[in-house]
């Protein structure tokens, strides 16, 4: 009898032992994750991101602006590979350029003018395109409206609101402007759109603009030149055609002690008198910000409102104010650039 017993107290141990055993087992088993769980964790860690990259032209203010969208996604941390095209102002290169990113199967597209972005929504409708240098991006229609995208595009602006106001209160108050030289590419939709915007404004204001239009940069210093005697000051606006050929604007304007207000600082750097402006590097990082969300899949583009230049300011090459025989003012507090 008391060997029955023994025998049924071991078997029940034992049984007892095996649960718990089994128990702890699973419990270690759940904790750790399961190779499907490994696998999605390192592709996360490890994942490598195809961007293109395409650009209208070369010239300072695009590139900085290019060079804040690449800084943006390493801050980040994301492993990315570029495909970097330049259509180097030309139109057919421009459209070229669009559907080669398109069907080369990148992840995102970063298009850097209005030109370039205007070609790569046409060649897309399911990439996701960001862009930045662009002055209207409802006129140009790559975006429903600025709060509202609605599509697979969106991006930075290079049109503060009161840019070109405080541009033209500065001619009239302080330089005493009547007339306004602009030479542009009639051909860019980001340039007719801020002429047009200067001739509204002006309105008001008792001052003309005097029109230059231009189709290559080979034509910005006779267009320039045609000006002279007609005109009180130039204001170079963020034409990606004139801009490219400033030089040729700043010494026909220099020659002729005439005062060239441009629209970004890369130009004050490059001679102009002054700008009200911003650094195209910042709406560059700006726009990788922006990818960097999308291509994390924590908003979609059409969910992305488009974003105005931030940090406004007043800038003045004083080499050139120097050059006109200018006295810079304490009350323009302005920011001085050599």
């Amino acid at each position: 009898m008391k060997t029955n017993w023994l025998k049924y107290a071991v078997a029940l141990f034992s049984v007892i032992f095996i649960l718990a055993a089994c128990g702890e087992n699973k419990a270690e088993n759940a904790s750790k994750p399961s190779n499907d769980e490994k696998e999605q964790g390192t592709n996360e860690e490890t994942k490598k991101y195809k961007i293109g990259m395409t650009q209208i032209v070369e010239h300072p203010s695009l590139n900085a602006a290019a060079d804040g969208f690449k800084k943006a996604l390493a801050d980040a941390g994301l492993d990315v590979e570029y495909v970097e095209q330049n259509a180097q102002n030309d139109n057919s290169s421009n459209t070229t350029i669009a559907n080669n990113l398109v069907s080369s199967g990148v992840d995102l597209i970063f298009a850097n003018s209005t030109p370039s972005a205007q070609a790569v929504a046409v060649a897309t409708q399911e990439i996701p395109i960001v862009f930045t240098s662009v002055t209207d991006a409802v006129s140009a229609e790559l975006v429903a409206s600025m709060e509202s995208p609605g599509g697979n595009v969106t991006g930075t602006i290079d049109n503060h609101p009161e840019a070109i106001p405080s541009t033209m209160k500065f001619m009239k108050e302080e330089l005493g402007v009547k007339n306004v030289g602009m030479v542009f590419n009639a051909g860019e939709q980001n340039s007719r759109s801020q002429v047009d915007a200067v001739k509204e404004i002006l309105k008001d204001m008792d001052m003309t603009v005097k029109e230059a239009p231009v189709a290559t940069s080979a034509d910005v210093k006779q267009a320039t030149e045609s000006l002279i005697g007609k005109v009180d000051a130039f204001y170079i606006i963020t034409d990606n055609t004139v801009v490219s050929a400033l030089e040729s604007v700043i010494d026909v304007a220099n020659a002729n002690k005439i005062p060239l207000l441009v629209g970004e600082f890369d130009s004050v750097k490059r001679g102009g008198l002054g700008a009200y402006g911003f650094e195209f590097y910042d709406i560059g990082f700006e726009a990788g910000q922006m990818a960097v969300k999308i291509l994390k899949g924590e908003s979609k583009p059409a969910d992305l409102p488009v974003q105005i230049p931030q940090n406004l300011k007043f800038v003045i090459n004083k080499a050139t104010a120097d050059t006109l025989g200018l006295n810079i003012k304490d009350e323009w507090k302005a920011e001085l650039s050599e």
